[in-house]
């Protein structure tokens, strides 16, 4: 049966409408309140951020069942009617004006239900900048870079952006290293010397799957990828289980292989310039 608050006395109909407005005001904030929390837990964000969303439920709720009340006076219908209607065009007037605000909010809403990424998880926009996401708010995100500066992004910014998220689902990270060698240099005893140097660092992670083992693929993939002018282009795939580690890893290999191929005669080779200077072409033009 619906309910129709002219088939009860006034005081009656009231308490009744103001107890379903209490009720379904407590079920909306405990629904919100489970979903935020769980949201947050996953995004590690403070859930308090997100308590507007509670009262502004809580406000709706209540301004229908005040405008229900009213309404359902004969005295003041036409006082309902016009505070309802004034009511709306006042919320038009605020979404207007508040535009800009409004949308940032909605993506934020939509970061906490989609979860693109999360704080400490690391991120590169469209533009090339990357850093550690620091916080993530209802109005913007902020983004920690490896300068230790603040990137601000809107939320209706980041939303509309390709990210790359380095630690959304599988953590761990392969680095392609590129060497070049001489072609006088043995590709095969570079393949052994990167090998050895990459599989002793303890950052090392083994990345082969299972079939790729018992396959007795190499631990350390080594490809000749390519043919340069005075050089034979090598690369290597090695993973670490994080960004972080991986970059690490790569230094101290750069540096550890540069050190091997120096000690075992693998030729790193470099341009040679001859410089002639103008006294020297007069003194053999004479």
């Amino acid at each position: 049966m619906d309910f129709n608050p002219s088939d009860y006395p006034r005081p009656i109909a009231y308490t009744i409408i103001v107890v379903l407005a209490f009720l379904l005001t407590l079920w909306i904030r405990r629904f919100i309140n489970r979903f935020i929390n769980k949201s947050s837990i996953h995004l590690k964000v403070d859930p308090t951020r997100y308590n507007f969303i509670k009262n502004a439920a809580s406000l709706i709720v209540f301004g229908l069942a005040l405008f229900l009340i009213i309404y359902s006076v004969p005295e003041f219908r036409s006082l309902g009617t016009t505070l309802l209607a004034s009511a709306g065009i006042v919320t038009a007037v605020l979404a207007f004006a508040s535009q800009a605000a409004l949308s940032n909010i909605v993506s934020g809403i939509f970061i906490v239900i989609f979860k693109p990424f999360r704080v400490d998880d690391i991120i590169t926009l469209d533009n090339g900048k990357s850093g550690v996401v620091e916080d993530i708010t209802l109005r913007h995100t902020v983004i920690r870079d490896f300068q230790n500066q603040r990137i601000i992004v809107p939320n209706t910014v980041i939303s509309d952006q390709t990210i790359v998220n380095a630690h959304i689902g599988d953590s761990r990270m392969k680095r392609q290293l590129f060497f070049s060698i001489s072609y006088d240099s043995n590709v095969d005893k570079a393949f052994a010397i990167i090998t050895e140097e990459v599989t002793k660092h303890p950052l090392w992670l083994d990345g082969r799957t299972a079939e790729e083992k018992h396959a007795s693929w190499p631990a350390v993939k080594c490809r000749l990828v390519g043919f340069e002018d005075s050089a034979v282009k090598l690369r290597a795939d090695v993973w670490a289980a994080t960004p972080e580690d991986s970059f690490d890893l790569m230094c101290d290999l750069n540096k550890s292989i540069k050190e091997r191929f120096d000690k075992e005669g693998i030729e790193i080779p470099f341009p040679y310039r001859t410089i002639v200077y103008k006294t020297d072409l007069k003194k053999h033009a004479e």
